[in-house]
């Protein structure tokens, strides 16, 4: 160690000592401090997946904050419930707090979550909200402090005030006070959810700004606090309806994007389609991908896919298909499932390169977000 590390950790043992209750002084490199990420839970989407984390077998951070936001109908829900899905697969206990009085079992049932052992708990103020999820977690980790936990709060935008349900209808002014609250909770609520490493995720809704001309014209319920404090925000977008060949809608194509990243660059976009009886496609969203980035080539209705060494480019085996057919094939060769995720990761991952851009290598614009 040089001087200056020696001093460094003379000082974090010192502080630690002030504060006997906690530990306040980490050096990041050694792990388990309250910014490391011990773990990633699966949207559904492996491509969404991709573009919130940046690096393989990602998805949403645990011991993070993360909201999900967009207008009616654009998948927040179902995104929200997948995440309940891939918690419960892997052995984590899954809360779903429901403000909206919404909730299809039978829905949850076909998107894969076990309705029997999901908690799930009817609440109708922010402040309810807040008070449970504190004595949730509390719960959970007073017997298994590993346990994985992710806490859907479905949505922020339908919880009321305690002020607000005990006044006459005809009341107004009662946003603000909301505001307040969702604020003064999330500072005290934060902490708690990184130290105790659970996944907190809020679904919220888009309002459009009034007198907006220019930029993004939407904002989200409940005031600034949550946009700040979240580490990740998804927004989502309806990009039209998928139907069958009697022309009946059975899906819809969903657009997310990452409006705001601390945990990889923000910006990103996957696209996905997303079926009323079965949930997102994932695999359709792979093909989609490997078409774009020349993985597989296509010839009519027909794909063609070169099993790939991944060290040395030589082509192992070539495989044709239709698109119908691509879940059974991927299902039944492991090897190939698994060399095809290696190359979208390596299409889909940003690897750092701008020192090797120039100005005239990138485009400027004052866009914030895309645009409804």
């Amino acid at each position: 160690m040089t001087q200056k590390d020696e001093l460094a950790g003379v000082i974090a043992d010192e502080l630690n000592k002030q504060f006997k209750h906690q530990k306040v002084a980490y050096f990041l490199d050694e792990g388990s401090n309250p910014t490391d990420v011990t773990d990633w839970i699966s949207t559904g989407s492996t491509i969404l997946d991709l573009a919130i984390s940046n690096k393989p077998n990602g998805g949403v951070a645990v011991g993070k904050i993360t909201e999900l936001n967009g207008l009616e109908g654009s998948g927040k829900s179902l995104i929200g419930t997948h995440l309940l899905t891939s918690t419960q697969r892997k052995g984590g206990v899954a809360v779903y707090i429901d403000t909206e009085s919404a909730v299809s079992p039978e829905f949850l049932q076909a998107i894969g979550v076990d309705t029997t052992s999901m908690l799930y708990v009817h609440l109708e103020t922010v402040e309810e909200v807040f008070d449970t999820i504190e004595t949730i977690v509390t719960k959970i980790r007073e017997s298994d402090k590993d346990r994985l936990v992710t806490i859907l709060v479905d949505s922020l935008a339908a919880a009321s005030t305690k002020v607000e349900m005990d006044a006459d209808f005809d009341k107004d002014g009662w946003a603000t006070a909301k505001a307040i609250i969702i604020s003064k909770a999330l500072r005290k609520i934060t902490q708690m959810i990184a130290r105790q490493k659970v996944a907190l995720v809020f679904t919220n809704q888009l309002r459009q700004k009034l007198g907006v001309m220019f930029g993004d014209p939407w904002t989200t319920s409940g005031g600034k606090a949550l946009p700040f404090h979240a580490s990740t925000r998804i927004r989502f977008k309806n990009m039209g309806q998928i139907k069958d060949t009697k022309k009946n809608t059975i899906g819809i194509k969903i657009k997310g994007q990452v409006i705001k990243n601390r945990l990889g660059p923000p910006m990103r976009t996957a696209e996905f389609p997303l079926y009323f009886d079965t949930g997102i496609d994932d695999y359709g969203s792979w093909l989609t991908v490997m078409k774009d980035h020349k993985i597989v080539k296509v010839a009519g209705a027909w794909y063609t896919l070169n099993d790939v060494d991944m060290k040395t480019g030589e082509v192992i085996k070539e495989h044709k298909f239709q698109s119908k057919d691509f879940e059974e094939l991927m299902d039944n060769n492991p090897e190939l499932k698994q060399n095809c995720y290696d190359r979208i990761c390596e299409a889909c991952i940003l690897k750092y390169d701008s020192k090797e851009l120039g100005i005239d290598d990138v485009t400027e614009t004052d866009d914030v977000v895309d645009e409804l």
